[in-house]
């Protein structure tokens, strides 16, 4: 448990051994199955997020736009449907969203507490005391933790608690480990919570891609960082340029996928794990997959986990869509 930063603002650390073998045990897995992958959770070390930033601000990237937008437009209004007193934000990173409901709550009078959860010790501690500061009388407890993992450490609700998962990175969970995670979520709502949800919606492919094939390729960038990743923590010898970004939309099962394709046949060392990998020529590892979403998917999800949607928010062009849900 990390110290206390001052009275209104606390931070705990929820972090351990098991969890510093997390990309490990990843990379161990994912690079013996029969088609390679690794989790997108590895993208973001301190030049990953970097990278993510700037997608965020491309021509092509509409959804962290457009889902502000949304939030800007119905903060209020959620905030007064939910009676939110406490915002938990689920993989909170740098917070730029999160004002907009701070604000609305503070308007309404009922902000009292915001719980950053995030595997970044230091984003928590830089959120959690930038919003102590801006807030009067904000009661800030920030979670250094792994939100697939430790939910249960979440504090005990001070009153109508608001969970937020934006960007769509719930899209990022396969079916059955979305299902999982939002079951989860469920237990920690408390009475009279709600869910926020934040979900890309299924639309032509060419816009969906591309997002995810930007002109500048900074999105290139940021798969291949992956590489520098393993290359740093677990003293492998991946040639990263000797690989290219893919990225396209899978029409059956309406998720796009981010691989990185070998431009050559290749021998790869992981020295931490004592593993030797061969690439083939062309051959291609998955890093991401991003699920879109339909009304009935979502429905589906959420019936599934004991849940009901209770009100979808979308912006004029249906791009994307940010839901408020609660257990049924």
């Amino acid at each position: 448990m990390e110290p206390i930063l001052e009275a209104a603002v606390e931070v705990h650390s929820h972090l351990g051994p098991d969890d510093e073998r997390t990309l490990a045990d990843d990379v161990l897995d994912g690079l013996t199955r029969p088609l390679k992958e690794l989790p997108p959770k590895h993208f973001y070390d301190a030049r990953g997020s970097e990278l993510f930033d700037a997608i965020c601000e491309l021509p092509e990237y509409y959804q962290t736009r457009t889902e502000r937008r949304i939030l800007e437009t119905h903060a209020d209004a959620i905030v007064a449907r939910t009676g939110a007193v406490e915002l938990v934000e689920l993989g909170s990173g740098s917070a730029t969203k999160t004002r907009v409901l701070l604000d609305a709550m503070a308007e309404a009078g009922t902000l009292a507490r915001y719980v950053p959860v995030d595997v970044s010790a230091t984003t928590v501690h830089a959120v959690a005391e930038l919003f102590a500061d801006e807030y009067a009388e904000l009661s800030v407890v920030g979670l250094v933790a792994d939100f697939e993992r430790h939910l249960a450490h979440l504090p005990d609700p001070v009153g109508p608690r608001l969970v937020a998962f934006l960007g769509g990175t719930i899209g990022n969970f396969p079916p059955g480990s979305r299902r999982r995670f939002l079951r989860s979520v469920g237990k920690v709502l408390g009475p009279g919570g709600h869910l926020l949800l934040g979900t890309d919606l299924v639309k032509e492919p060419r816009v969906i891609e591309a997002a995810y094939n930007d002109d500048a390729g900074v999105t290139a960038q940021f798969n291949l960082n992956v590489l520098h990743v393993v290359n740093r923590e677990l003293g492998a010898d991946f040639d990263v340029g000797a690989f290219e970004h893919v990225a396209f939309f899978d029409r059956e099962r309406e998720w796009i996928e981010m691989r990185l394709r070998a431009r050559e046949a290749q021998h790869v060392r992981v020295e931490a794990l004592d593993l030797e990998v061969d690439f083939a020529a062309r051959e291609e590892m998955r890093t991401e997959i991003s699920a879109k979403f339909t009304l009935e998917r979502l429905r589906g999800d959420l019936a599934a986990v004991g849940m009901e949607l209770v009100e979808l928010l979308t912006d004029p062009d249906e791009l994307f869509a940010v839901s408020l849900a609660r257990v049924a």
